[in-house]
């Protein structure tokens, strides 16, 4: 039999075939080795390194705190009318646990090219509160309607987004006593670390609290406590149902002392004047209006404040400062002080009559009197009338710096006051020789004494604080506690006596009177209203404009209110500038009959 010869490929090709076929089972082995491999680290990655926050993640993704936020107190003024409340508005959050911190900053430039806010500003904010926080973070509040709408339409390209009801501070009235109420904001990291060392602190990361006035004074009574719910949800962050709750207890009210309308006048008078008008009762200090300008709405901080909104608040001089409790020489209203303390002193007796010159000389320096004349003899009472300064000049001589110091202090000068808003009250400066030399290095001359007996030199004193003073005649010779606490006490809860001789008190009171009928202010001398009493006083401010002052009470026998009135850098004098804000106060205080409403 014939053999047929081989091609040379059969048994080759058997044998690569079958070398190959194990080759790429070997390399599909491999892979798969390899990819369970990479499947079980992962795994062991995510379940033993990240398990924690993984579970966190999926727990918190199932189940959410809502909290709710409390209602803040009203604030009512003394009949009853509101001037603090809160109003509904809509308010959006995100969900730090919502995704994975590398997923943020997508999200937060998606929102906030809705909201209109620097998206480094809610990212700053996250990296500060931390990704693993459980509870929501406020990005911006007063959302608009069209914000509204834009963040329910674009809410699955937003995860951890979301928009709750909540309510906001607002301000019925605008800026009118926009100082005494101020407004509320976001508690600051500062505040948060010094309450958290606190016993019994209820305060969180994004609370709502007063920031000056009668909010901050009274924040304990406004605050309330909060509560919240807690959901579970589904994928879509919808809520299935409610887990467990907690009603929020809303903050108490609070009635204050101001009375809106006398405030509203109050506000009219000073206009757009760079100053102060404050009202007290002389009967027991309660604050019946208080107004500062340059002032501002503090419903702007109830929702974010615009660079515009900022720019126009920098564009007033310092517009957050109420200068009703800041200090400025208190010139010849202080005149009452030195009267007060030649008499109670026995160095001058009621009916003391004085010669007045152009000037009087003391250590070589000449110290004039306004009118560069004198007025010839005065009493008390003509002095107080004209405003000498050359007659209180010889008394400060007399008396000395110690009794004249003395004096000044037991009216009230150089303390607070005792007002609640002590955080934003000046206490003045009442100099002496020891503060003289330790602030100057300088002893306590004759001249430092005569200049302080006219209210000027370095003296210091507040708008309020001249009201204190002004009760002293016209309540009979108590000094009085100024308050914004409404309580039902007695008036003696708020007063104390100075025990002052009654010959002393009649001489101040009808000298006051003659700075209307027959002094430096009658040019506002009316029979519209009731009787009153005041004071005129013009303050050297150098090298600026000087102060204008007036300060009065009313009726004259039945004191029932003080009104002080201060023109900042008005370069006029006070009978000119001021008494007429004072009178227009009173005119609106008494109504068009001369009665009170």
């Amino acid at each position: 039999m014939t053999s047929i010869p081989s091609n040379g490929y059969g048994n080759s090709t058997n044998q690569r075939s079958i070398g190959g076929l194990v080759q790429s089972v070997l390399l599909m082995v491999s892979i798969t080795l390899i990819m369970v491999g990479g499947i079980g680290a992962r795994l062991a990655y995510l379940q033993l390194l990240q398990g924690t926050r993984n579970r966190q993640l999926a727990e918190n993704n199932r189940i959410r705190l809502i909290p709710t936020q409390p209602v803040r107190g009203n604030i009512f003024d003394r009949n009853g009318k509101i001037l603090a409340t809160s109003s509904l508005s809509h308010t959006v959050y995100l969900w730090p646990l919502a995704q994975p911190p590398e997923l943020w900053p997508e999200t937060v430039e998606r929102l906030c090219e809705i909201i209109n806010i620097p998206p480094e500003q809610v990212l700053e904010r996250l990296e500060q509160t931390g990704y693993n926080t459980a509870l929501p973070i406020r990005v911006a509040r007063r959302l608009t309607p069209a914000q509204v709408i834009a963040l329910t339409e674009y809410g699955p390209q937003l995860p951890g987004i979301e928009v709750n009801v909540e309510a906001v501070r607002h301000y019925p009235h605008g800026r009118l006593a926009a100082h005494v109420l101020g407004y509320t904001g976001e508690i600051s990291d500062e505040e948060l670390s010094r309450l958290e060392t606190q016993p019994g602190n209820k305060y969180r990361l994004g609370d709502i609290v007063g920031q000056m006035g009668v909010e901050a004074a009274f924040e304990e009574e406004l605050q309330g406590e909060w509560g919240g719910r807690q959901v579970e949800v589904d994928s879509r962050g919808q809520v299935l149902r409610v887990l467990g709750e907690k009603q929020a207890e809303g903050g108490r009210d609070v009635q204050i002392t101001l009375d809106l309308e006398l405030q509203r006048s109050a506000e009219r008078a000073l206009g757009e004047t760079q100053g102060a008008i404050v009202a007290i009762d002389p009967r027991d200090g309660a604050v019946r209006a208080m107004v500062s300008r340059p002032g501002f709405d503090p419903n702007i901080f109830s929702g974010r404040i615009t660079e515009a909104d900022w720019q126009r608040l920098q564009a007033a001089r310092y517009p957050f400062v109420n200068r009703a409790l800041q200090v400025f020489p208190p010139a010849s209203t202080f005149k009452i002080v030195t009267t007060t303390a030649a008499i109670e002193s026995g160095a001058y007796p009621p009916h003391t009559v004085l010669p007045t010159y152009p000037y009087i000389t003391a250590g070589g320096i000449q110290f004039w009197d306004w009118n560069r004349a004198g007025f010839g003899p005065l009493s008390f009472e003509g002095a107080m009338a004209w405003s000498s300064d050359t007659f209180f000049y010889q008394i400060a001589q007399r008396i000395g710096g110690e009794v004249l110091i003395d004096w000044t202090r037991r009216y009230g000068f150089g303390r607070k006051s005792g007002i609640e808003l002590a955080s934003e009250e000046s206490p003045g400066l009442v100099p002496d020789a020891a503060w003289k030399e330790r602030v100057l290095g300088e002893g306590w001359y004759q001249g430092d004494t005569i200049n302080m007996s006219i209210g000027q030199g370095f003296l210091q004193a507040s708008p309020l604080q001249q009201a204190m003073m002004m009760a002293v005649p016209a309540n009979g010779g108590y000094m009085v506690r100024p308050h914004l606490r409404s309580l039902d006490v007695d008036v003696s809860y708020w007063r104390e006596s100075m025990n002052l001789s009654q010959d002393t008190i009649d001489v101040l009171r009808r000298g006051l009177r003659q700075v209307i009928t027959d002094g430096t202010a009658t040019n506002i001398n009316t029979s519209e209203i009731p009787p009153f009493a005041g004071k005129t006083g013009t303050a050297e401010a150098p090298p600026h404009l000087s102060h204008a002052w007036f300060a009065a009470y009313a009726p004259m026998d039945d004191p029932e209110i003080i009104v002080v009135a201060l023109g900042e850098h008005a370069g006029k004098g006070g009978g000119a500038f001021a008494a007429p804000m004072v009178l227009e106060v009173l005119k609106d205080y008494f109504g068009e009959d001369g009665n009170r409403q």
